[in-house]
C-alpha cells in the first residue's frame, strides 16, 4: 500500500509536507505542491481519511437514519439529503431502522463508533430518546426530520400534519361523507398524533360525532395484516370513506377492498397523507395530502451543516413545511348519495 513517505521519496520531500499537501495546509510553494499532487495522481495515492479525521475532527462524513427506504416519502426525502450532503462537500452513510427500535440502535452505534460529523435523523417512536441522548453525550450534532420526540430539544424540520389531516377530512366531509374511518401509525409516533388530531378537529368543527371504533392503528409499515377492517365493514353503520394516515398503508388497504369486492370510490372513499411516488404519475388515482419529501431532506441537512459548522451557540430552529392536497378519483359522494 502506498504511503505519504513513499510519496515524499519520490518527490524528494518531507513526510510533513506531503501531509500538508493533503490537508491544504501551511505555507508551500506551488511548485512543490503541484509535484507532490502529479506523483500522488501517478501512484494512485488515495488519502486515508481516518488518519485525516483525527488531524483535522471532522470526517466530512453525515449519516441519514430513516425509517422505511421502501416508503417513496423517504426515497424522495433521501434524494434531498445526499444531493444537500454532495453540494457542501460531504459524503452522505444512510440507514434504514424499519420502524424498529433495536434496529434503530445498531445504527446509531454505526454513528458513534464511525464518528460521522452528524445525524439527520426521523426517529422510529418516542422511546427514540435514549438513542438521543447517546448521541448528545458523545457531542454528535443531530437534526430531527418528519417527526419528533418529546422533551428532545434539537433543529427540526417537520411537515404540517395537523393541517394536511384537517384538509382531507373536510374534502371526505364536503362529499357528503359522515361516518370516516381514520387508519392509522402507532400513537407513539408524532405524526400519527398529529394526523389524529387534525381528523378529529375537522370532524368537530362540522359537528360530527367522534367514533372512537373505527380508529385502527397500524404501525406505518405493517400492511400485511388488515383484518381489523372487517369488523368495522360489518358493523350495522359502517363507515362510507377511509383516510389511510399515509400512503403505503392508503395502497394496501385499496387492494384489501377490491379483494373483497368493495370498489374505491363506488362504495368506498379512501385518502391519505403522502404520495406514492412514480405510481401517482403512471395512474393519478389517490386523493393526497402531498408533502414537499425533497424539501425535508435538502433542508435538513443544510440545518445539520449549520449547525456543525456554528462556532457560537444557535437558537434551536424548527422548519415546518406545508402540504398540499391534490385531488384525484379515490374519493366521492357516499353510495347512499350516488
Amino acid at each position: 500500500m502506498i504511503t505519504i513517505y513513499d510519496i515524499a521519496k519520490r518527490a524528494n520531500v518531507s513526510a510533513m509536507t506531503v501531509s500538508r499537501v493533503i490537508n491544504n495546509s501551511g505555507r508551500i510553494s506551488a511548485g512543490t505542491r503541484e509535484k507532490v499532487k502529479r506523483i500522488m495522481e501517478e501512484l494512485n495515492y488515495i488519502p486515508n481519511s481516518t488518519a485525516r479525521s483525527l488531524v483535522k475532527q471532522e470526517t466530512k462524513m453525515l449519516s441519514l437514519l430513516i425509517t422505511d427506504i421502501t416508503n417513496p416519502f423517504f426515497t424522495t426525502l433521501a434524494r434531498g439529503a445526499e444531493d444537500a450532503a454532495h453540494q457542501f462537500g460531504y459524503k452522505l452513510l444512510f440507514g434504514n431502522s424499519d420502524e424498529k427500535l433495536s434496529k434503530e440502535k445498531e445504527y446509531v452505534d454505526m454513528v458513534l463508533s464511525t464518528r460521522v460529523d452528524g445525524l439527520l435523523f426521523a426517529p422510529a417512536s418516542d422511546a427514540s430518546a435514549e438513542h438521543l441522548a447517546m448521541l448528545n453525550v458523545h457531542r454528535i450534532p443531530f437534526v430531527l426530520v418528519d417527526r419528533e420526540v418529546p422533551g428532545v430539544e434539537a433543529d427540526m424540520v417537520l411537515g404540517e400534519n395537523r393541517a394536511g389531516a384537517a384538509s382531507l377530512t373536510e374534502y371526505l366531509v364536503s362529499l357528503g361523507h359522515t361516518r370516516i374511518a381514520l387508519v392509522n401509525g402507532l400513537g407513539t409516533v408524532s405524526t400519527a398524533r398529529e394526523r389524529h388530531a387534525g381528523y378529529r378537529e375537522a370532524l368537530e368543527r362540522h359537528r360530527i360525532p367522534y367514533d372512537e371504533s373505527i380508529i385502527l392503528e397500524y404501525g406505518y409499515n405493517r400492511f400485511d395484516d388488515l383484518d381489523q377492517l372487517d369488523r368495522i365493514l360489518r358493523m350495522p353503520d359502517p363507515p362510507t370513506a377511509i383516510f389511510a394516515a399515509n400512503n403505503m398503508l392508503a395502497v394496501s388497504i385499496i387492494g384489501y377492498l377490491r379483494d373483497k369486492g368493495i370498489g374505491v370510490p363506488e362504495h368506498m372513499s379512501v385518502v391519505c397523507f403522502e404520495d406514492v411516488g412514480m405510481a401517482s404519475k403512471l395512474d393519478p388515482f389517490l386523493t393526497v395530502a402531498v408533502q414537499p419529501a425533497y424539501e425535508f431532506g435538502y433542508r435538513g441537512i443544510r440545518l445539520l451543516i449549520e449547525r456543525i459548522r456554528s462556532k457560537d451557540e444557535m437558537e434551536r430552529r424548527v422548519i415546518r413545511l406545508p402540504s398540499d392536497m391534490i385531488v384525484r378519483k379515490s374519493a366521492g359522494a357516499p353510495p347512499d348519495r350516488l
